[in-house]
This record gives C-alpha cells, sequence and structure tokens, in this order.
C-alpha cells in the first residue's frame, strides 16, 4: 500500500495546478456570472495534452490513467467547478465509452478529436421523466432496414456540454420489451444529423459556465455504423461508465472542497478579532481542521477507488462510496468555508459562495446521494 503519487502523476498535478492559478482563477468568478462557456480554457488544455488522458495514445490520448485523470479534475475543480464539470463529462462520458465500446473505425473518426481536444464529448442518458430510474426511458431508435439507418425520436434531459459538443453519446430503446437488454447507445452529430436540436440551456443554482441542456430527436436518421458496441448493451455500457464516472465526480468533489478549505484557512490566519486572527480561536480552529479532516479522507477514498479501477478490478462499490463521502464533503466545507469568512464569505468577491453553489450538484449529478446508498448496500448485499 503506497499512498505517494507516482513522480510523473505529480509533474502532471503540477502542470495543471500552475496552469488553473494562472489562466482560470482570475476569471472563474467572471465565466460564472457571464454564464459562458470557456472555450478557449479547454482549448489551452488541449496543448497541455489534458482532453484524453485516460485514451491510448494511439488515438491521440496522453496514455494515462484513472488516478492520473482524477488528480487533474480535481485541479480543475478546486478553481473552478464549472470548467472541472465540463473536463470530466467530456472525458468520463463522452470520451471514454467509445474508448471501452467502440470499434477501431469508430475510435479514429469520434474518440481522436476527443482525445486531441478537437472538440468535446457529451453523453445523454436522463430525460423530462426518468431520472434516477434512468433505465425507464422514451427515446426511441427505431431500425430502417431498407436504409441501413437507426431512426431516433425523443427528449434527453440535463445533459452537459450539449450545445458545444462535436458528439453526443445517445441512449435509446431499440426493443421495448427487452427492458435493460433492449436499450442501445448512438453517437449523434450535433453540427450535421438533421433533426437534432439544444431546445434549452439551463440557467442554474451554480456551475453556469458549464452549459447544462436539454435536447430533441426529431427523426435523427443515424448510420448504423454508428452503434455503439452491439444493440441492446447499452445499459451494461452505461454501468461501466459510471462506475469511472463516479470517480471523476468524487474528484471534482475532493477539488471544490479542498479550494473552500483553502479558501476558510487562509482567512482565518489574516482576519483578526479582539486583537488576534480569528484561527486562534477553538470555534474557528476547530471548523477549520474539521474541514481538513473531511477533504483528505474524500481524497482518500477517490484515490482508493481509481487505483482499484486501474487495477481492473471491479469498483462499483468503492466508486459509489467515494462520490458519496466526497459529494457531500465538498457541500458540507464549503458551506464552512462561507461561515468561517462570514459577511465576505456571502458575496462574489471571495470563492467560497461559489464552491458552495457548485458543490451541491456533486450530491445529484451521476446518481443522487440516495442512489448511492442504494448501490452500495446492494454491493453489501443488504
Amino acid at each position: 500500500m503506497d499512498f505517494e503519487v507516482p513522480a510523473e502523476h505529480r509533474m502532471i498535478r503540477d502542470t495543471v495546478r500552475e496552469f488553473c492559478e494562472e489562466e482560470i482563477a482570475p476569471v472563474a468568478q467572471e465565466i460564472e456570472d457571464e454564464h459562458r462557456f470557456p472555450a478557449e480554457v479547454f482549448d489551452s488544455l488541449a496543448e497541455l495534452d489534458m482532453m484524453g488522458i485516460p485514451v491510448a495514445e494511439g488515438y491521440g490520448g496522453l496514455g494515462g490513467d484513472q488516478l492520473m485523470y482524477a488528480l487533474v479534475t480535481e485541479e480543475l475543480g478546486r478553481v473552478s467547478g464549472g470548467i472541472g464539470l465540463s473536463y470530466a463529462a467530456h472525458t468520463s462520458l463522452g470520451a471514454k465509452p467509445i474508448d471501452l465500446f467502440g470499434t477501431d473505425e469508430q475510435k479514429e473518426e469520434w474518440l481522436r478529436p476527443l482525445a486531441e481536444g478537437e472538440g468535446l464529448g457529451a453523453w445523454a442518458l436522463t430525460e423530462p421523466g426518468s431520472g434516477s430510474d434512468a433505465s425507464d426511458m422514451d427515446t426511441t431508435a427505431e431500425y430502417d432496414a431498407d436504409a441501413g439507418e437507426y431512426v431516433l425520436n425523443g427528449t434527453k434531459q440535463f445533459i452537459t456540454n450539449a450545445n458545444v459538443a462535436n458528439s453526443v453519446l445517445v441512449k435509446a430503446v431499440t426493443d421495448p420489451g427487452a427492458g435493460y437488454d433492449g436499450i442501445s447507445t448512438f453517437i449523434v452529430d450535433p453540427e450535421n444529423d438533421d433533426g437534432f436540436e439544444v431546445t434549452t440551456v439551463w440557467d442554474k443554482m451554480g456551475l453556469n459556465s458549464s452549459p447544462t441542456c436539454e435536447i430533441a430527436f426529431d427523426d435523427v436518421r443515424i448510420p448504423e455504423d454508428r452503434l455503439l458496441g452491439e444493440e441492446g448493451e447499452g445499459w451494461t455500457q452505461t454501468m461501466k461508465t459510471l462506475d469511472g464516472g463516479r470517480i471523476s465526480i468524487a474528484a471534482l468533489s475532493v477539488g471544490l472542497a479542498q479550494g473552500a478549505y483553502e479558501a476558510a484557512k487562509e482567512y482565518a490566519g489574516e482576519r483578526e478579532q479582539f486583537g488576534r486572527p480569528i484561527a486562534k480561536f477553538d470555534a474557528v480552529r476547530d471548523k477549520v481542521v474539521h474541514m481538513h479532516r473531511q477533504t483528505e479522507r474524500a481524497r482518500l477514498l477517490t484515490h482508493k477507488a481509481a487505483a482499484k479501477y486501474d487495477a481492473g478490478e471491479s469498483v462499483t462499490r468503492e466508486s459509489a462510496l467515494a462520490k458519496l463521502d466526497a459529494s457531500e464533503a465538498a457541500r458540507e466545507v464549503a458551506e464552512e468555508a462561507v461561515q468561517t469568512l462570514g459577511g465576505y464569505g456571502y458575496t462574489t468577491d471571495f470563492a467560497p459562495q461559489r464552491f458552495y453553489r457548485d458543490a451541491k450538484l456533486m450530491e445529484i449529478g451521476e446518481g443522487t446521494s440516495e442512489i448511492q446508498h442504494v448501490v452500495i448496500g446492494r454491493e453489501l448485499g443488504l
């Protein structure tokens, strides 16, 4: 058991940390206020070869592992939850499934641009009427044998990056009577597939530099060579994808917690009341120590899940546990950071309010905290 981050991973982490401090931190509040997706930041991440960390070098990626990817996601979250969220959705949900389940031809055409940072990826599972029960979907894909195409109809909800994506991986029912075995995955080209429409870009409580969209499909014709895997494999792919995706959300949550903790610690050391720094008062000191403890615990669970994923082991329990603990830690640490800064913590001149608003989604996206309890309980045999 080695708790030290490998040297190569530290180098990548430090490079991204420097980039975040210099390029993202100064504009983090501005892009939130403007509700603006910062394409230029992702162009710069592509120049750093960070857009395809867990993708093989043969398809334009860095050839890194899940731990390296988690470290980068954490660093992004430490300064901007919105940028971290779009990055995680692009990598875990938009690119990685093509890497895991795609043909060589699909990887060359659709994965390479994502891994090289020429475009962004998205993943469409949730629908207006199906959230936690994600398998209860109404979106359908009917096969037109004469044309050799699938005809896609339906609506997807809360889809990250949909309005800035080069490709969207869409889950649809191909066999209505087969239950979980009747769901398939399709690669949709938003720019060139007629009938694809972004119908809403949501204003949200936080994370407004990361676009969240409702998308509609009206007789969208998808060539059969854009079926990812085989018909009926969509739900199995989804479960595998979420095992990795939950690790990335845990890592993003750790980043949010770390950023909030650092802001509170710095402020508590500088702010003076009654003739001394407020960090010297037990109530504030204990609060900051607790924030540090929560962040470190969440980080350890996240790194454990990533390490087991990289070892090829099943991580359903570990990824759910890391996501559950880290997401709740992020919200709690961010709330305490706001409290530590007092009135200043409630203003947009200081980062804790942003971390607080951003952190709430971590308990909702990629499986709510309640669903994580269900998953963990099932894994425990309960």
